[in-house]
């Protein structure tokens, strides 16, 4: 159940600016690709800061880019999930995040529209059949698969954490009719929650006593590893999971950076 990483959504072909150019050279290639901003690099492709059309307001044409160019950086490593990419942009206000390798050279970048295509691309019959084939191969066990509503109360966690962020547009999700139906497993007494921690606590938050679910039965007299990290993790409900402010998210991924002026 692979998460989404920027790599497998940002977009690749860079439109950029030297920063040995002008701004006249930024409105030239304003005008060019009708983008309004554009990462800025040295010679080495090494991102050095961001240049925009407001930027450019009362600015004589002349004045050199590194003048005039953002040196607060915020930017994504391509192993980032899209989620954590989502949570910077729509915090920030910021439309684009230059992704970067280790050594801070350009290698894409991805916008808010590439967030909410990730986002429409949900595929849970895919990770459900991807689920059940990791399953067969673990413990050569044939899972069953049905479709139907499940009580929130009787879901055993399997992740300790989720996000108050998060939280807000799974709620949105529910009152709007549009939440994707959770990922469980049936043992002998007990839903296991593979998929849909935040939907789960969203549906519980509103109210609701039942979500939709694809249902995965597993008859077999087998402890499942997900059992085994719930219970090492000492969780039992979902009251157990704790909701971390944005704040506290762990963006390791994510750094910001003031360049110094050379």
């Amino acid at each position: 159940m692979e998460k989404k990483r920027v790599k497998d959504y940002m977009t690749y072909d860079v439109v950029t600016v030297n920063v040995h150019e002008t701004a006249r050279d930024v409105i030239e290639s304003i005008q060019k690709t009708r983008h309004d901003g554009f990462p800025v690099i040295n010679d080495q492709k090494k991102v050095l800061g961001y240049i925009s059309a407001r930027d450019l307001l009362a600015v004589h044409p002349e004045t050199p880019v590194e003048r005039i160019m953002s040196r607060h950086l915020i930017v994504a490593d391509p192993e980032m999930s899209v989620n954590d990419a989502a949570r910077v942009i729509f915090r920030s206000g910021i439309q684009k995040l230059p992704v970067v390798d280790e050594e801070d050279r350009l290698i894409g970048i991805i916008s808010n529209a590439d967030v909410i295509r990730s986002q429409i691309e949900h595929v849970s019959p895919e990770k459900v059949f991807n689920f059940m084939d990791t399953l067969r191969r673990l413990h050569n066990i044939d899972p069953s698969l049905e479709r139907g509503y499940v009580a929130i109360d009787e879901l055993l966690p399997t992740q300790p954490k989720i996000y108050e962020d998060e939280l807000e547009g799974r709620m949105y999700e529910i009152k709007k009719g549009l939440a994707e139906p959770l990922i469980v497993v049936r043992r002998p007494g007990r839903f296991i929650l593979v998929d849909g921690h935040h939907r789960a606590i969203a549906a519980k938050r509103l109210g609701h006593k039942t979500l939709d679910a694809y249902i995965i039965n597993v008859t077999e007299k087998i402890e499942l590893g997900m059992e085994r990290t719930a219970q090492a993790q000492n969780l039992k409900t979902l009251d157990d999971i704790k909701v971390m402010d944005y704040a506290r998210h762990p963006l390791v991924a994510v750094t910001h950076r003031l360049v110094r002026q050379s």
